[in-house]
């Protein structure tokens, strides 16, 4: 199944996320098929930027967000 998940980057205690698309079987930080996304939680509002157009098709073409991603897109008004 394909996901639409974070990926972890940045220091310890300092993260950073790149929002992609990947298959449910590889590692969180492992290989992906498409970066969409980022999202940065220590901005104060969090900071996101967001591919809508190829969040909207990966969707349609049965990509399922993670709960986290989900919450991240209807913010950004994705969804």
């Amino acid at each position: 199944m394909v996901k639409i998940r974070l990926r972890r980057l940045g220091a310890k205690k300092a993260p950073f996320y790149r929002i992609v698309v990947a298959d449910s079987r590889y590692p969180r930080d492992g290989r992906f098929i498409e970066e969409i996304g980022t999202y940065n939680p220590l901005m104060n509002p969090a900071e996101v930027k967001v591919d809508s157009e190829r969040a909207q098709q990966w969707i349609k073409n049965g990509a399922q967000p993670t709960d986290t991603v989900r919450d991240i897109l209807k913010k950004a008004g994705v969804l």
